[in-house]
């Protein structure tokens, strides 16, 4: 009966940290979810049939942004290292502009990007902290048995283990240059991303403004044909002409008709393109598009398009002469392949270090009694203080299939690297070669869109007269609209050369490597 009371007491205390370890495990560390402050309109941009993509309902200004994201302070602060370079503002479009300025703030896969390059970051953080020792502190009860001598009893003990593991062999080095390399890659694959998402705003917006002055033309052809076909009628009725000319008239003006609305998709569609890099459903985004200028006497044979004074298609500005090799190495793409090389690299050396045993410092102070009220105490003092040398013996291959794989991701990085390295020589070159020969071709179909209009003229007034028959009329209308047609697109091409080659005049800063 002298007992009963500690081992009653024994009993409870178990009881209580039992009680408080379920306890402990039944608490969640998983955050909660913040809703999405962002929803996407419910409107659908071309359900509504009090607009077109030609006409949008959606007031004056030259971009109308119903939504769209906040800016990431984060994501600025990667942008604040990288040298400013708004290339797109010599095309001298303010629309251009405004819509580069939303980019940053709403593009999905850049800002999916920025999160990336600060998850392995803090990677890298994480690899170099194994430079560190770790200290704990440990705190157990614990009630066993010795069946041979001691009887059943409570221990309890309060420590703080300190583990060092001294880089020897490069281990960790290892590890932190794998980290460092990854976080340098995922960082220039950001500014790839970043500029790469600017060019192709730039291309898609461009190609809207080629489609818009397409429109305009047909829309000039429609009309053309339109009075076409009304004198070929009226000759009709007066026994002139035959019903075939009537017919061929009507062709040629339902045929224009039908190309427009065409194009009117086409439009529409890149319209949509926009929206989805500004990171929004199309419903919230809106152009104003191009207009003819009304001032001109003429239409086609100069710059008689504009939007907002801005005369379009604008001239193309001159690029350097040569595009240094220096320069172009220093792409971010390229930076990027090269950092995931040493990456791979570095996975050599880890894999290399596994076969060496690692050196860990170890330590511990505390105290360990059989009653909690004095565990504290100068006379329950206990310490331990040594290194420790693991080498592994036998592990089924394990580390040599590691090495073995770290080899042929090293090979896989190198070849990739030469693969990115040829694709953007392969792409600067197509480019100047296109910005080269597209000026003369843009020359060259002006001059051809001239002619075909003074033929065209001349075979009207012939047709006119009862000379030539209708299906001469068409043909030269036929010529005179696609040559027109194709000096413009001609010019929009052009841009697009100029926008692929600036971005490869881009001059990345040189980034420290561990």
């Amino acid at each position: 009966m002298i007992h009963s009371k500690p081992k009653a007491h024994s009993t409870r205390l178990a009881i209580a940290i039992m009680i408080m370890a379920g306890g402990l495990v039944s608490c969640s560390q998983i955050p909660e979810l913040k809703p999405d402050d962002w929803q996407p309109s419910k409107v659908w941009r071309e359900d509504s049939k009090s607009s077109s993509p030609l006409n949008p309902s959606h007031g004056t200004d030259q971009v109308k942004l119903t939504a769209s994201f906040g800016p990431d302070p984060k994501m600025l602060d990667l942008l604040s290292a990288w040298p400013k370079d708004p290339w797109w503002e010599a095309v001298g479009d303010p629309t251009l502009n405004h819509l580069e300025e939303l980019l940053l703030k709403g593009n999905i896969s850049v800002r999916q990007l920025a999160s990336q390059v600060r998850v392995t970051q803090a990677a890298l953080r994480q690899a170099e902290a194994a430079y560190s020792p770790t200290l704990n502190l440990n705190a157990s009860a614990n009630r066993a048995r010795n069946q041979l001598a001691v009887p059943a009893g409570t221990s309890y003990s309060l420590s703080a283990p300190l583990s060092w593991e001294l880089d020897v062999w490069g281990r960790i080095g290892a590890q932190t240059s794998l980290a460092s390399f990854n976080a340098q890659a995922s960082l220039q694959t950001f500014y790839q991303a970043t500029r790469s998402a600017q060019v192709l705003l730039a291309q898609t917006y461009l190609t809207l403004r080629g489609q818009e002055a397409d429109l305009l033309m047909l829309d000039d052809a429609e009309r053309a044909y339109a009075k076409s076909l009304q004198l070929t009628e009226s000759k009709y009725r007066q026994g002139v002409v035959s019903s075939s000319d009537v017919a061929q008239a009507q062709s040629q003006l339902n045929t224009t008709q039908a190309q427009r609305q065409d194009l009117n998709i086409q439009r529409a569609q890149t319209e949509h393109q926009l929206a989805a890099l500004l990171g929004v459903v199309p419903g919230d985004l809106s152009i104003e598009p191009l207009a003819r200028d009304t001032s001109q006497s003429s239409h086609s044979t100069s710059s008689a398009l504009h939007l907002k004074g801005v005369a379009w298609p604008p001239p193309v500005p001159e690029l350097p002469e040569i595009v240094a090799l220096d320069v172009l190495e220093r792409r971010p793409d390229i930076q990027a392949a090269k950092a995931s090389v040493n990456a791979a690299n570095a996975s050599v050396g880890v894999a290399n270090a596994a076969f060496l045993p690692p050196l860990v410092l170890q330590a511990s102070a505390g105290y360990r009694n059989t009653s909690i009220a004095s565990l504290v105490n100068p006379a329950n003092q206990a310490w331990s203080m040594g290194p420790g040398l693991v080498l592994p013996l036998l592990d089924g291959g394990l580390r040599q299939a590691a090495k073995d794989s770290a080899l042929a991701a090293l090979e896989s990085q190198v070849m990739n690297y030469r693969q990115v390295v040829i694709t953007a020589f392969q792409e600067v070159e197509d480019n100047l070669v296109a910005a080269s020969l597209l000026k003369l071709e843009v020359d060259a179909l002006r001059q051809a869109y001239l002619s075909s209009a003074k033929n065209l003229q001349v075979v009207q007034a012939q047709y006119k007269a009862g000379t030539v028959g209708y299906l001469n009329v068409v043909s030269a209308q036929t010529q005179a609209l696609s040559a027109e047609r194709s000096w413009m697109d001609t010019q929009t091409r052009n841009w697009l050369a100029w926008t692929l080659l600036r971005k490869n005049l881009f001059q990345m800063p040189e980034v420290s490597q561990k």
